[in-house]
């Protein structure tokens, strides 16, 4: 199943209880929720449906961990998710992006603390057909002038996007306007999300792009970087300039935060009263951060550097001290 289907389908899947049922043999935790047979209690998780797949991939294998932990996981978005956090109603809040200052005074007149930890980055990549030898590099300008509302039905030929590009028909792929792939690339390119022109063929299935792009030699179409890596002979990923330079997509230029407006990190935000009080919670806060290496991979994002992780791990450790 490619990236935004697998992504698909653990939003599908967001909304419903995820039972963490796992094996035996671990010591009995002591304190907190803890209790004969392992550490007992909930987590409330809600928020993006672009990180409810890493969240889902987490509690997947934390129930290999704890048999008496209950994880939810739900999806009303990155603002809904901050809203519900902010009333307490939740443990973890998911977000595709920082909290925004009018939100963290929200929880500060709640009362609630939280701690902002990166949990993984993410990638979107711009193919083209394998055939096309025109467009290397792409700059910002260039992907605006293909994607924006205002291009609709004016905008199909390569040579109304440069001079210098050939009299090339120009046909558009991407993603299903339900899809944060499609949020986040419309935000990017057209600085909102769910700007976009609508005469492209959608779609939730990277399959049907990478049809669709390697048959057609004007085609260009986008989706998660780790796609691009299966299909290296059907698309080309071209380079993004977006002021400095041309830039490559790749696992690294993504980490250092170079490949940029199409990579960024991704976020949970923990409650400090959770984490401190809760022992499920705290649990599977760390959990999830030691193995956010395997999570990214079977969510098909990327990993953290050693030094996003070393923060995170201070920033945690210091709400244990």
């Amino acid at each position: 199943m490619s990236a935004p289907s697998i992504k698909l389908a653990g939003i599908v899947a967001a909304s419903a209880v995820l039972l963490v049922a796992g094996c035996g043999g671990q010591a009995p935790a002591t304190g907190g929720e803890g209790g004969e047979g392992g550490v007992q209690g909930t987590v409330a998780i809600d928020g993006s449906s672009t990180v409810a797949p890493l969240s889902e991939a987490a509690a997947d294998r934390f129930r290999d961990v704890e048999a008496g932990v209950n994880v939810t996981v739900a999806t009303s978005g990155t603002g809904g998710g901050f809203k519900k956090f902010c009333a307490g109603e939740t443990d973890i809040s998911d977000a595709s992006r920082p909290i925004k200052d009018e939100e963290a005074a929200t929880c500060k007149a709640a009362g609630i603390e939280f701690t902002e930890v990166v949990i993984a980055n993410d990638g979107l990549a711009v193919v083209v057909n394998p055939e096309n030898t025109w467009a290397n590099c792409l700059t910002m300008e260039h992907l605006k002038t293909m994607w924006a509302p205002e291009s609709e039905g004016k905008i199909t030929n390569w040579n109304q996007i440069d001079p210098s590009f050939p009299d090339q028909k120009l046909t558009l792929f991407g993603a299903g306007t339900d899809s944060g792939t499609f949020d986040y690339f419309t935000d990017a390119v057209n600085g909102e999300e769910g700007a976009s022109r609508t005469d492209y063929s959608p779609s939730e299935d990277d399959n049907v792009t990478i049809q669709g792009v390697f048959g057609d030699k004007g085609a260009v179409g986008y989706f998660g970087l780790s796609y691009v890596e299966e299909n290296p002979d059907k698309v080309k990923a071209v380079e993004i300039d977006s002021g400095n330079g041309c830039v490559a997509p790749s696992e690294k230029t993504v980490q250092d935060g170079t490949y940029t407006p199409l990579g960024r990190p991704l976020f949970i935000y923990v409650a400090n009263k959770s984490y401190k009080e809760k022992e499920a919670v705290k649990t599977f806060v760390d959990f999830y951060l030691e193995n956010e290496a395997e999570i990214a991979k079977a969510a098909l994002y990327i990993g953290l550097t050693p030094e996003q992780k070393e923060k995170a791990q201070g920033q945690l450790g210091s709400l244990s001290s």
